[in-house]
């Protein structure tokens, strides 16, 4: 498996953003998507990576700096009919990698109640994610999970 910078232009890459925000648009209210959209994942402040194999694309996640010293996931997704592949860990692993590099001393993440959740926060707290309250711009919100870690 190969994880790259990705700069959002390639086909398979729109489908699974299209993918993802259309899952959270099934899963909570529209007030309550904080997901990006394609334009707003090309922000400055954001580094996109996709991860690949054989040519597939098996996931995508972003960073998203928040100050000097804190950042955020956004846009963790793998393919629907391609999961249970490690892509979600390796890309989660990566961005927490690449947020301690740049020095941060918090790494936070915003994700749904959902059931259909549960599974992306067993990976969070397995990569050594906490709840927490909300941060940045959230505010509290019945559909909403705050986790955070620590990377001093």
């Amino acid at each position: 498996m190969q994880i790259e910078i990705d700069d959002l232009r390639r086909p398979q890459v729109h489908a699974l953003l299209q993918e993802h925000l259309d899952n959270m648009y099934e899963l909570s209210p529209a007030e309550c998507v904080f997901a990006l959209d394609l334009a707003r994942l090309k922000s400055p402040d954001i580094t996109f990576w996709t991860a690949w194999e054989d040519g597939i694309l098996l996931g995508c996640g972003a960073l998203k700096q928040l100050d000097a010293s804190q950042g955020e996931i956004k846009s963790m997704r793998t393919p629907k009919n391609l999961r249970r592949r490690g892509a979600g860990r390796a890309i989660l692993a990566h961005i927490v990698d690449h947020a301690r590099a740049r020095g941060y001393a918090w790494l936070y993440l915003e994700t749904g109640t959902n059931s259909a959740f549960a599974p992306a926060q067993r990976l969070y707290k397995a990569m050594g994610f906490e709840y927490c309250g909300p941060f940045a711009a959230y505010q509290p919100d019945p559909h909403s999970v705050f986790m955070r870690r620590n990377l001093l």
